[in-house]
């Protein structure tokens, strides 16, 4: 296996998740926050200098859905997915990708000028990503209506994906705006032996 770079609670979360739910001997290199500033010399990894990066040889991810496809595809076995035969398989990279490009990103802009640049006068644009971050949680609440999980009736790294995404809100403070059906199925997955496994790893 490679070696994933990772702040603790960011979205590399969602890999090492990830691995320990597929039994993966990864190996997991924890850097202070923000690494572009307090760790220049993983620059030379990621020249964004953003978190995470996944480096197997000379290939290097930084996309963290794109992360966990790859190594549900290459080295899960296959538990994880959805075949393409399957016919919730469009849903399934729906939900995926949904996850950060809909469900995340709002959240950090929002917790960027809301609680780490507050002096920067731009807390209305937070704010005002927070609002669009909460409407956008109504495809996830109505796609749980009488559903344990996502896709298929069955675990699958766009739980593990949306799960994140959710779980970011018990760390920002957002965490209201989650429905009773939200707010239940983030508690199922954070009881999953996996997920405690990896917070574990990310924080000792």
């Amino acid at each position: 296996m490679g070696t994933l770079y990772s702040c603790g609670r960011s979205r590399g979360m969602r890999v090492t998740w990830a691995a320990e739910e597929m039994g993966l001997d990864m190996d997991l290199v924890l850097l202070p926050f923000p690494p572009r500033a307090a760790a220049p010399e993983f620059l030379e990894i990621n020249p964004l200098g953003t978190v995470p990066a996944y480096v197997e040889g000379d290939m290097v991810m930084t996309e963290s859905t794109a992360i966990l496809h790859y190594l549900a595809e290459t080295a899960g076995g296959g538990a994880l997915m959805l075949d393409r035969t399957d016919p919730e398989y469009g849903c399934f990279l729906d939900f995926l990708y949904h996850a950060d490009a809909t469900l995340t990103v709002p959240q950090t802009v929002y917790m960027r000028f809301v609680m780490m640049e507050k002096e920067r006068g731009l807390e209305e644009a937070g704010y005002a990503y927070m609002r669009w971050f909460q409407a956008r949680l109504t495809k996830v609440g109505e796609r749980l209506e009488g559903r344990d999980y996502l896709c298929a009736n069955r675990f699958t790294i766009a739980d593990i994906a949306v799960g994140y995404a959710l779980y970011l809100t018990t760390l920002n403070g957002l965490s209201d705006s989650l429905s009773p059906v939200l707010a239940a199925y983030l508690d199922r997955l954070m009881t999953r032996p996996a997920f405690a496994r990896a917070l574990q790893r990310e924080h000792g």
